[in-house]
């Protein structure tokens, strides 16, 4: 089974948001890397990038295949994790501490369209 960690904010897609103050980190799921398997590259926004929730900001690519980031929330990329360019494993290593972007959120009212860790754990059992 999955780790499914409280107090993060999930998206159907299987990216999560873990936010402090209006910064979001986003990344994709425990779930997610479990499914995708050995990541082998991650391919990020730049930084001052705009994405908009809903929208592909990225992939995460893995020895069974690739899959489109889609962005849980809107604002501007302030951070990339760089340390993913070289070791694109550490999602697999630990998905949640391993966030892909950090945004500053332009509406916060969007983390009421995502679900929280025991709904998110419900949507995976299907």
């Amino acid at each position: 089974m999955a780790k499914v960690l409280e107090g993060l904010y999930y998206s159907e897609s299987h990216e999560y948001v873990r936010v402090e103050g209006n910064i979001g980190f986003i990344g994709i799921s425990d779930y997610a890397q479990h499914a995708l398997g050995n990541v082998v590259y991650v391919d990020m926004p730049e930084v001052d990038d705009e994405v908009t929730a809903g929208e592909e900001f990225g992939a995460v690519e893995s020895v069974k295949a690739a899959s489109d980031l889609i962005a849980p929330v809107s604002g501007v990329v302030v951070e990339v994790n760089d340390a993913l360019e070289d070791q694109p494993e550490l999602i697999n290593n630990d998905a949640y501490a391993n966030w892909i972007i950090k945004v500053e959120m332009s509406d916060q009212s969007e983390l009421g369209n995502l679900m929280d860790a025991k709904a998110y754990a419900a949507f995976c059992e299907k």
